[in-house]
C-alpha cells in the first residue's frame, strides 16, 4: 500500500471550492472503505483513520471560512 500523504494548510488554501468538496468526498469514501475494511480484513496502518479524519476537518474548516468570508462580504455590500 502506498504512505499517506496528509494535506497541510497552504495545500487546502490553495485550491478551489469545487476542489475542496471533490476532496472531502473522495476522504469520506476512503474513510467508509477503511472501515469496512478493518470489519471485514485487518488494517495496515491504523493511523489513517486518524489522518483521514484530520484532513477532512482541514478541508470543512477551510470550505465554512470561505462560506463565511462570502456572507460577510454580501452583508457588507448590502
Amino acid at each position: 500500500m502506498m504512505a499517506y500523504e496528509t494535506l497541510t494548510g497552504a495545500k487546502v488554501k490553495a485550491k478551489s471550492d469545487e476542489e475542496i468538496a471533490e476532496e472531502i468526498a473522495l476522504l469520506r469514501e476512503k474513510l467508509y472503505t477503511l472501515r469496512v475494511q478493518s470489519v471485514t480484513e485487518k488494517v495496515e496502518d491504523n493511523s489513517l483513520f486518524m489522518k483521514i479524519r484530520r484532513d477532512i476537518a482541514r478541508l470543512l474548516t477551510e470550505q465554512n471560512a470561505r462560506r463565511r468570508e462570502k456572507i460577510e462580504q454580501k452583508l457588507a455590500a448590502g
